[in-house]
């Protein structure tokens, strides 16, 4: 583990998990030491005397939770699992040790304050498991290894069919009675291990009602009907995890073989391989034709094609140059690049997909989380009713207790027909199966929805608000062209423009530093540097001062005269000004509509949804765009909180609003919206934890295929529960009056289960992310 030294900043002290530790307990009197077992990844707490443990343990989790999510993977072998305290390069220092103590036992590293000896005696142990943030990979990577579960279960139905099948041909000999038995272990083997651990945790489900009725049919010599049971249950059970497997494949696919190392070049040009993992930001690194951008990058040697098709869906190959960013993930077609190293690897848009994803997977839709309420104690009711109905049969209606004779069946036997097409099994499938299907479907074609609300959600929307710039437009702008007044210093005005603006983040600054790049501009270094908020850069070189900005903020003094006779740039284009000294000039950039941009406004309207734009932008510029994509409505020159009033008018006013944006400044509007739309693995982290849904590569487009794909849902949804629900009604109906067999009942509660998750397999199956084609207008 790697300890910082005290005078680290909060930040960095964070990424160590005994600096972390130590700091709860400074601020926690009551809490007197944590132990962390890094093997089997669980934490304990000690506390003496009166304590709000629960709080405590709490407050333990979140700081374990931050500390990993914040440090880098081999800063803190604690936090990874990968080592302990005890070959720290920086151990705690002196004035440290004063306060805790760090003792190491096997995989155990106990933090604690300083003490008397005895105080130890005393305290109160509590464990707690280790924060989801870490589990969540290791608990992926486990349900990944059971995909393959259904094969399993499915050679268990075959056998207990074989043996059930075998009995029944035997007749009543003793052998045929070992047949039933042999097709009872086959069958509930798989159950029944479910069935143990439900009942390990005191929960109930309908698995536990599977193997009562089952026990309750070989009770009464009732082995056919118990087999058939068994058989048709363990059949439906391996068809349902063939179905989920099938939809986690389609999303495991998107990253299990993302890059693992990286070819990483020394200053004098020597290569070496590096774990990506390793890899921080400012790297040189090589990348060979057909390998895979192991990080985000930005390539500064070389030029190639970028296949994004495992972020995008889109299989189109994207030209890459100078200048241009490359993504985690993405494979390298056909040239060798360099590249540099934008952000560690944990922070690129692969694994940004790979945390949402998996998010999504554990978050539920409202009507799942309802239909979860309710299948507990429809459980519940279904026990009862059967219980009470067996009385009923029984004492009042005069069967049999438990003896059937011929065609007249006992009451114990009407009771367990009832249980059986009483339960709730497809109705507990209904809704997560359709909803996690809809998710891996988007996840393949470059939708990632944050979980099944966001699936129901956005059905309902029937207003879109849009951002302009990085929306509507590519948000990627590029230099037009570069004016000098008088003209002749061209290359001037660029070269002092790249130079100011390369540690920029903003768009104008990224589009000028690109064509500095490409141009191979050499860089000039200043005496002094300001940035006037609003207004643009001011800096000093060998006594001249230097400005680069908005036209307004340059226009004075012996620029003015120059300045008001070039006329503005039109509608479209943007422009920075520059001044030093009698030199004079302007950089004009253009962000084009996107091609696809008008279309997608017009199927909009098809669709019955109103678009409207809200932008930051001057009104010229709203409303050229207003004209060229005949967009319902255009509110321009907003700032972020006028976005935001814009946005409550219309909920206040009953509409249902997605709105789509990329940029920290979106954010806001994003989390007020209804759905919130965030556009592509380069939009703004603010932004992407704001959306509910995610278009990667910004392709604008997609929002309609991710409307579609969840009317589509909400459809295959509302089929679901009327098939699950209209089957339980229409057989406990003819199961109380006691005109339903057990085997038909059994196919029939099978059989519904099967079709639900069946009819959810269908949004597997839809057509591609409908590409639209620009028109003339727009292109």
């Amino acid at each position: 583990m790697s300890l910082l030294p005290s005078s680290s900043t909060e930040t960095e002290e964070s990424k160590c998990l005994a600096r972390a530790v130590s700091r709860v307990l400074a601020d926690e009197p009551a809490l007197e030491a944590v132990t962390v077992n890094r093997v089997e990844r669980t934490i304990s707490v000690a506390t003496l005397g009166k304590a709000d443990v629960p709080r405590l343990t709490q407050k333990i989790s979140e700081t374990i939770e931050q500390a990993e999510a914040e440090a880098e993977r081999i800063a803190c072998g604690l936090i990874s699992g990968d080592g302990d305290c005890t070959g720290c390069s920086v151990p705690l220092d002196a004035r440290e040790k004063q306060a805790v103590s760090i003792k190491q036992e096997g995989p155990l590293t106990t933090i604690a304050r300083i003490t008397c000896p005895t105080a130890p005696r005393f305290w109160r142990w509590k464990s707690i498991p280790w924060p989801r943030v870490v589990q969540r990979d290791v608990e992926f990577i486990e349900h990944e290894e059971h995909l393959d579960e259904w094969k399993g279960q499915l050679v268990a139905a075959g056998l207990c069919g074989v043996f059930g099948l075998a009995g029944y041909f035997l007749g009543t000999s003793q052998l045929a009675t070992w047949s039933f038995v042999l097709a009872y272990l086959a069958g509930g083997w798989y159950t029944t291990q479910e069935v143990w651990e439900k009942l390990r945790d005191r929960e109930i489900d309908v698995h536990f009602l599977m193997i009562a009725v089952a026990i309750g049919a070989a009770s009464i010599g009732a082995w056919e009907e118990g087999t058939t049971l068994l058989f048709l249950f363990s059949l439906s059970g391996g068809l349902e995890h063939f179905a989920l497997g099938r939809t986690h494949r389609e999303i495991n696919s998107l990253f299990k073989e993302a890059p693992k190392v990286a070819i990483v070049l020394g200053a004098n040009g020597q290569e070496s391989e590096v774990a990506v993992e390793r890899l921080r930001t400012g790297m040189r690194l090589l990348v060979k034709p057909g390998a895979q951008f192991p990080a985000d990058a930005e390539i500064v040697k070389g030029q190639t094609a970028s296949d994004e098709s495992n972020l995008t869906g889109e299989a189109t190959p994207v030209d890459k140059t100078v200048g241009d960013t490359v993504l985690a993930g993405t494979i390298n077609l056909w040239g060798a690049v360099e590249v540099i190293v934008l952000r560690a690897a944990k922070e690129s848009a692969l694994q940004k997909i790979i945390h949402l994803i998996k998010e999504a997977q554990q978050q539920k839709a409202p009507s799942q989380r309802f239909t979860d309420r309710f299948s507990t104690i429809y459980t519940y009711v279904v026990l009862g009713l059967s219980f009470g109905m067996f009385f009923v049969w029984w004492l009042v209606l005069k069967e049999a207790p438990f003896t059937s004779q011929g065609n007249v069946k006992s009451a114990f036997y009407h009771a367990m027909t009832l249980l059986v097409v009483a339960s709730p099994c497809a109705l507990v499938l209904s809704i997560p199966s359709a909803v996690l299907a809809a998710i891996a479907w988007g996840a393949r074609h470059g939708i990632l929805f944050r979980g099944g609300a966001a699936v129901e959600k956005l059905a309902g929307v029937n207003t879109v608000a849009l951002d302009k710039t990085g929306t509507l437009t590519t948000g990627e702008l590029r230099v037009e062209k570069v004016e000098s007044f008088p003209p002749g210093r061209e290359r001037e005005i660029a070269q002092l423009a790249y130079s100011l603006e390369r540690l920029s983040t903003h768009p104008l600054a990224r589009a000028i530093t690109r064509h500095g790049k490409q141009r191979q501009l050499e860089v000039i270094e200043f005496e002094h540097f300001e940035s006037v908020t609003g207004a643009g850069l001011e800096t000093r070189r060998a006594g001249r001062i230097c400005r680069l900005g908005k036209r307004d903020w340059l226009a004075d003094g012996e620029c003015l005269t120059v300045i008001e006779k070039v006329p503005p740039t039109e509608a479209g284009f943007s422009e920075v000004w520059l001044t030093e000294g009698d030199l004079v000039g302007r950089i004009v950039l253009r962000d084009d509509i996107r091609p696809q941009a008008r279309q997608v406004i017009e199927e909009l309207r098809e669709q019955g949804l109103k678009s409207i734009v809200l932008t930051g932008d001057r009104k010229a510029a709203a409303e050229h765009l207003k004209d060229e994509l005949d967009l319902d409505d255009v509110r321009a020159e907003l700032k972020p909180e006028q976005k935001v009033a814009a946005i409550r008018e219309l909920v206040e006013q009953g509409q249902k609003v997605a709105m789509i944006g990329d940029g920290v400044n979106d954010a806001p509007s994003l989390a007020v919206a209804d759905v919130g739309v965030a556009m592509g693995a380069r939009g703004a982290d603010a932004a992407l934890e704001q959306a509910e849904v995610v278009l990667m590569h910004d392709r604008l487009e997609n929002f309609l295929a991710a409307f579609r794909l969840s009317q589509r849902a909400r459809r295959v949804i509302r089929q679901n529960l009327v098939i699950s629900l209209g089957t339980v009604v229409v057989l406990v109906t003819f199961a109380m009056l006691g005109k339903i067999p057990l085997t038909l009942g059994v196919v029939g509660h099978e059989g519904s289960t099967v079709i639900v998750v069946m009819n959810s397999l269908r949004l597997l199956l839809g057509g591609k992310a409908k590409q639209t084609t620009p028109s003339a207008k727009a292109a």
